[in-house]
């Protein structure tokens, strides 16, 4: 069902989350989103999926050089890690006590943040 005012998807995933990328190059390590890209479906992890980035020298910068810069990876491919258990699991939603939807691990049942 399409949403009627704020048009974004809601993602399993959110900036600030610790998250294990569980398909790719770097499939089993841990890492913390930076952002979130809602329109593509992808997340930016700090330290994974590094990639080679050329940088031409400018005014600015002028060494130039070869770079390492993370690469966005499909949320598909990444779960959130329960904090309290330290283990990935799924997400779902449901009401906390103030009557306010609120992300909670499957794995556990406990609200995460």
């Amino acid at each position: 069902m399409e949403r009627k005012f704020n048009k974004q998807r809601k993602l399993h995933i959110r900036k600030g989350d610790t998250v294990r990328v569980i398909a790719g190059e770097d499939k089993g390590k841990d890492g913390k989103v930076l952002e979130v890209f809602p329109a593509s479906n992808r997340a930016l992890v700090e330290g994974r999926n590094l990639i080679t980035k050329h940088q031409k020298p400018s005014a600015g910068k002028p060494e130039g050089g070869i770079k390492k810069v993370e690469g966005t990876i499909h949320i598909s491919n990444l779960m959130v890690v329960d904090p309290s258990s330290g283990k990935p699991t799924r997400t779902g939603r449901k009401r906390n006590e103030k009557g306010q939807l609120q992300r909670y691990s499957k794995k556990t049942g406990e609200f995460i943040k």
